[in-house]
This record gives C-alpha cells, sequence and structure tokens, in this order.
C-alpha cells in the first residue's frame, strides 16, 4: 500500500512538472520574440515591399514584436502606402517615422508606393483602406526612435535598416531630451542588440551601392560609429536570389486587391523577377544566420565615393553575409514559401 502510494505521488508529481516544463517553455518562446524596428526607403526598389510583407508573416507567427517603421523616402506616399499596407495586414497601430529634408530619390525609379496609394475602385473610392488622416504630421523618425527605444528594455531591439542610412546617423547625434537623459548614440547602446543592414559590395571595389552612395556622410556615420553589433546583407547576395515573378502572377489569387502584389506589377512591366536584397536582411535579422555564411568579425569603411572596405578584426563587431548557389536556392524557397502565406488578419 505504502509502494502504491509512493508510485502516485510520483507520478503526480512527475505530471506536475511535466505541466511547468511546458509553461516555462511557452514563457520563454513568448519572451524570445524580437522587438523590431524597420527602417525603409518604401517606394524606390519593390523588394522593400516584400521585405515589409515578411515582416507582417512574422509578426502572425509571433517571432517579432513590430516597435514601428521609419521611411527614410522623403515623398509623401512613402508613409501612406506603409499606413495601407499596416491596415490591409491587421496592424493599424504600428507608429509610423517620417524624414524630412532627406536623400534626393525622386526619379531613381518608378514610385510604386504612389501608384498603389492612386489606386481607385470603379466607383471612385481609393482601392485600399487607410487608418491614418494626415500622412504629413507623422514624427521625424529620429525623435521617434528615441521614443520607442527609451521604452525598451536593455539589449532588446533589433534595428533592420534597408534604406539609406539617414534617420539612423540622425539618430546618433540627438542630445539628451525629455524623452531620454542619453544622447542617441548611448540610447542605442543600451537597448539595441543588434542593426541589421542592407547595404554594401565587398566582392567589388568599384561597385558602389544604391543605399550608400544615396547618403554618404550617414552611412560613413553609421559604419564607424553605431554602438553595437552590425550585420549587412550586401549586394553581391540579393543579387543572386531572384523572388519569381512568376510567383507574384499565380500564388496570391486568394486575394481580390492585394497592396504588395500591387506595388510589384507596377514597378516593372511583368513578369519579371527580382532581387531580393532587403529581403535576406530581414530574413537573417529574424531568423539568424542559419541560411547564410558569416564573415569573420572586422571594421567595415565607407569611402568619400560610397565604395564599402571590409577589414577582419577579431576585436571587431561587424559583418557581412555571403551565399552560394546552394544557400541562394534555399533561400528562394524559403522566401516564396513565406511570402505567399495568407496573412493571419487577412478579411477580403
Amino acid at each position: 500500500m505504502i509502494n502504491e502510494k509512493l508510485y502516485f505521488l510520483g507520478l503526480f508529481l512527475f505530471l506536475l512538472s511535466s505541466c511547468t516544463t511546458k509553461k516555462q517553455q511557452t514563457e520563454e518562446m513568448d519572451s524570445t520574440s524580437r522587438k523590431v524596428i524597420l527602417e525603409t526607403d518604401m517606394g524606390n526598389d519593390v523588394d522593400d515591399a516584400l521585405a515589409l510583407d515578411m515582416i507582417y508573416k512574422y509578426m502572425d507567427a509571433g517571432q517579432i514584436e513590430l516597435l514601428g517603421i521609419m521611411t527614410n523616402k522623403g515623398n509623401k506616399y512613402s508613409a501612406e502606402y506603409l499606413d495601407i499596407m499596416n491596415t490591409w495586414y491587421g496592424y493599424p497601430q504600428t507608429p509610423i517615422g517620417i524624414i524630412r529634408n532627406g536623400a534626393e530619390c525622386e526619379t531613381d525609379a518608378v514610385n510604386y508606393a504612389q501608384c498603389v496609394c492612386l489606386l481607385q475602385k470603379e466607383n471612385g473610392e481609393p482601392a485600399f483602406k487607410r487608418s491614418l488622416k494626415d500622412h504629413k504630421r507623422l514624427p521625424d523618425a529620429h525623435l521617434l526612435y528615441r521614443k520607442l527605444l527609451a521604452q525598451q528594455p536593455d539589449n532588446s531591439v533589433t534595428v533592420i535598416s534597408i534604406g539609406f542610412s539617414t534617420n539612423l546617423a540622425r539618430l546618433l547625434n540627438t542630445p539628451a531630451d525629455e524623452i531620454s537623459p542619453l544622447t542617441g548614440k548611448e540610447l542605442v547602446a543600451q537597448k539595441v542588440k543588434l542593426l541589421c543592414t542592407m547595404a554594401g559590395c565587398f566582392n567589388n571595389p568599384d561597385l558602389y551601392e544604391y543605399n550608400v552612395v544615396k547618403d554618404i556622410s550617414a552611412a560613413q556615420k553609421v559604419f564607424a560609429e553605431w554602438p553595437t553589433p552590425l550585420v549587412t546583407s550586401p549586394f553581391e547576395v540579393g543579387i543572386v536570389i531572384n523572388y519569381p515573378g512568376s510567383s507574384i502572377e499565380n500564388d496570391f489569387q486568394w486575394a481580390s486587391m492585394h497592396p504588395m502584389i500591387e506595388a510589384y506589377k507596377s514597378y516593372q512591366k511583368m513578369p519579371y523577377d527580382r532581387p531580393s536584397w532587403d529581403l535576406t536582411s530581414v530574413l537573417y535579422a529574424v531568423e539568424g544566420s542559419s541560411y547564410f555564411t558569416v564573415s569573420s568579425a572586422g571594421r567595415i569603411n565607407v569611402t568619400n565615393k560610397g565604395a564599402t572596405e571590409f577589414t577582419a578584426d577579431n576585436s571587431g563587431n561587424r559583418f557581412y553575409m555571403i551565399v552560394d548557389s546552394i544557400q541562394a536556392e534555399n533561400i528562394k524557397k524559403h522566401l516564396v514559401e513565406l511570402i505567399t502565406k495568407r496573412p493571419t488578419h487577412y478579411n477580403p
């Protein structure tokens, strides 16, 4: 009888321990959800729109908490398009910060953000809903950074920069204020865990990558002074991973009107495949290095012409990503699988 009681007592304690372990695992999973701020030149290259789609899918899966989106393209349609995307994907409360007096880039490409914002239904109503009334009155991005970072636990935020470095450089230059007694650089050092960028080129010294060239002085400041580890996805990575236009044409029949698909269709004549520059930066920032080869530690210098130079240094905290043909194919398959998923909050 005593042995029988001990058996049931042991079984009860085992089951209790099992339940507690599962609860702890769930809490740990929830606590490891990455806090993310996205920095984008939305409206220049359509890979930004696909990268933002990835962000929403990661949010749907509970893998990230999106603290805010900053645009470093000054055109008014950039923020409006972000509002459309936030609303359509079911995250209308996501804060948006805008740039004023930023880099000149209005004639660099077809502004797909503007194209989508101007789309109308047959009755003349806008094709897509907005959640904000006045996009011109949104806060300056570098000040919104301060507000968002000051509210976060130390060493908890991943910044993903898939555009120019202007907002990040301005953030570093901010003084202490009513938001935080720390300077911008001090605030970043305390709150940011990782900066993941799409910038640079390391296999061709004569290639000056777009995101760097559009604001060279800002890129120089960020690569030299940003106080946390920085991992960049360079030009040579995204150029060999092309998102298939056939997926755009065939894999989204579940949506009658889709703001990312409409952006893709308006950017170039269909069908076309588009390099996945910005997408690879988002992939690394959220899912880690398993899909890539990562350089040794070092330093990255930006020249006055906009070239990026890497110097290996064990004491450095700058890295860049590398892919071979097998990795590139695996990444492409993963991107298609992720992007073609139906959003959790989509409600036609």
